[in-house]
Parts: C-alpha cells; sequence; structure tokens
C-alpha cells in the first residue's frame, strides 16, 4: 500500500472499482432483454429507407413597413454604419 494514500481513498476507488463493474453488467443485462423482447432491432439489420426531405425550404413572409417604420429603420441603418470603423 503507498504511504501517500489513505485508506479512505483506497477503499473509495475499489467502491467506484466495484459500481462501475455491477453497472456494466446491469447495462449489459437489459440490452439482452430489450433484443429478446424485441425493442432492439437485431444486429446487422440496417435500416431500409431514409424519410424524404424537404427540397425547398420554408416559405418567406413579408411584411408592409408603415412611411414611420421605413424612416425609423433607414435611421437604424445610418447610426450602425455610422459607428463602423
Amino acid at each position: 500500500m503507498p504511504e501517500h494514500v489513505s485508506i479512505s481513498q483506497l477503499i473509495g476507488v475499489a467502491v467506484l472499482a466495484l459500481v462501475t463493474v455491477i453497472w456494466a453488467i446491469g447495462l449489459i443485462r437489459l440490452a439482452r432483454r430489450a433484443r429478446a423482447a424485441g425493442l432492439l432491432r437485431p444486429r446487422g439489420v440496417v435500416l431500409r429507407a431514409m424519410p424524404d426531405q424537404r427540397r425547398s425550404g420554408p416559405v418567406a413572409e413579408s411584411v408592409e413597413l408603415t412611411p414611420e417604420e421605413r424612416a425609423a429603420f433607414a435611421g437604424l441603418v445610418r447610426q450602425f454604419s455610422d459607428s463602423r470603423p
């Protein structure tokens, strides 16, 4: 036993290793049960087809601006363009 390691640290590592092994065994058993129940795809089976993808994006929307809104937007554009170096 190394001199610089306390007994509680050694016990902690042993407990963590034991919990890891138990977790792995439980996960393997769970996967086997799910496969036996038909919840998982059997090994070697590939998906037959992918769903069709859309050829175009969503429809673009537009809104008519009032003259006041248009002037406010133009003011914002000028304000931001003036502050650029």
